[in-house]
């Protein structure tokens, strides 16, 4: 089935704000190098159909135009209580799941098909293949019949019908519907269901698509990643962490522990999707397993020359001769593998971020990120300078409080706001000799 003009149209939409298309070149290699069934699992909620279904399906067809194909699970929430209403149908909840009653449970089947069905329709409108797999690829058994009623929780997963589709060149879209021995139909919690998928299929990515965008730090504002090996404990005892998003968190670390260390859980919007698989800045939050940053206040702590390849490696450069026995480390940041790490001076006046280096594989992990967050706690006042030219100045930008260009070099500062102070800094800066081999 050839893209319509409608998703050609998406898809320069989507890539018109994508500056570096090395970046996607590289994400898009390394999704193509897994068996499209374990490229990704996307979660999407009932009030993403309702409200976005068009730039959801958009999105999805973007992925497949481009020979990626997720599975695709769905609720249907808001549209379950509307239903419920109408029909005059009471329900509670206990523990957070719905107790389903028979004219529940039919309620349930009605609507998730339903959405289902204007999902794939959605997707087959932009020109791509989808298929509907509304029963029979959960299985599942009661949880608890006398006090949840048509509740299931999933035993397993059939991979070869989803498999099937997957070969077919279709996407294949799945509702929280099981079926429990003797094929009766039971009503299945979109967390477990998406939990249960990542164990079977051990996927690359899990997405979660939702309409705010990500998860929110204590401002209201979008949190870009999160690495749990150093931050989950600290979040959780924040008081601003709340019911709902204290249980997201522990929802989503239980279901990292399933996967494999490279997979990663993204919250975004619809809109915000391809940007999220295929930057480095990404489009909402960022989760992974991550791994623990060690701060090193002496230089005799650190693993020499596992920090010089990391830099040498990072930057595709070779360090002039004795630089780390030169370079006056007051502090070091370094990720437990030596994929990123932070090497900070202290000047005569002023913190100096000699090297800010993050391996390619680390780029789009969060590593960065977590590191800069870090060092910069620690450190709320400091300079650096990068070339001009250099790819990773848009995330520099984004961090630093101005900069300044001097020569081939741009000088950023964070934490200043003397301007004198920083006219001098910047001229020091710029003069100083350089760390590369014909530099």
């Amino acid at each position: 089935m050839k893209p319509t003009s409608s998703t050609r149209q998406t898809i320069v939409q989507l890539l018109s704000n994508m500056s570096d298309g090395k970046e996607i070149r590289s994400y898009l290699q390394r999704f193509s190098e897994v068996d499209q069934s374990r490229f990704a699992v996307i979660k999407i909620g009932g009030a993403i159909l309702r409200e976005q279904l068009e730039e959801t399906a958009g999105a999805l067809a973007f992925l497949h135009t481009v020979g990626l194909t997720p599975i695709v699970l769905h609720g249907g929430g808001p549209q379950l209580d509307e239903t419920l209403d109408e029909r005059g149908i009471k329900t509670e909840k206990i523990d957070g799941l719905r107790v389903t009653s028979a004219d529940a449970l039919d309620a349930a089947r009605d609507v998730f098909i339903g959405e289902n069905l204007r999902l794939v329709d959605a997707i087959r409108q932009q020109g791509v293949s989808a298929h509907s797999l509304t029963t029979g690829a959960i299985e599942a058994d009661y949880l608890d019949p006398e006090k949840y009623g048509f509740v299931g929780a999933p035993t397993g997963v059939r991979l070869g019908l989803i498999q099937s589709i997957v070969n077919s060149g279709a996407i294949p879209i799945l509702t929280c519907l099981g079926l429990a021995p003797g094929g009766q139909l039971v009503n299945v919690n979109a967390d477990s269901a998406t939990r249960a998928l990542v164990h079977a299929l051990q996927p690359m990515k899990i997405i979660f698509l939702a309409g705010v965008g990500g998860l929110l730090d204590e401002a209201g504002a979008v949190i870009h990643s999160i690495n749990l090996a150093s931050d989950y404990e600290e979040l959780m005892a924040g008081g601003w962490v709340k019911d709902g998003m204290r249980l997201k968190l522990s929802e989503i670390k239980r279901l990292l522990d399933d996967a494999p260390l490279s997979s990663s859980v993204s919250i975004t919007t619809p809109s915000g999707l391809v940007r999220e698989l295929f930057t480095h800045g990404g489009s909402g939050t960022l989760i992974r397993k991550g791994e623990a940053i060690g701060k090193f206040d002496r230089k005799t702590l650190i693993d020499g020359a596992r920090a010089i390849g990391l830099i040498e490696n990072a930057f595709d450069q070779k360090l002039v001769k004795n630089w780390w026995r030169d370079v006056g480390l007051s502090a070091a940041y370094i990720s437990d593998s030596y994929r990123a790490g932070a090497f900070l001076s202290r000047m005569s006046d002023f913190t100096y971020l000699d090297k800010f280096a993050v391996l390619d594989n680390a780029r789009g992990e969060g590593l960065a990120r977590t590191v800069w967050r870090r060092f910069s706690v620690d450190h709320p006042s400091f300079f650096w300078r990068s070339r001009t030219a250099n790819g990773f100045n848009a995330f520099y930008g984004a961090e630093a409080d101005g900069s300044v260009k001097k020569g081939p070099w741009t000088i950023f500062w964070k934490g200043e706001s003397d301007f004198a102070r920083i006219a001098k800094t910047a001229d020091h800066i710029a003069a100083m000799p350089p760390s590369f081999i014909g530099e």
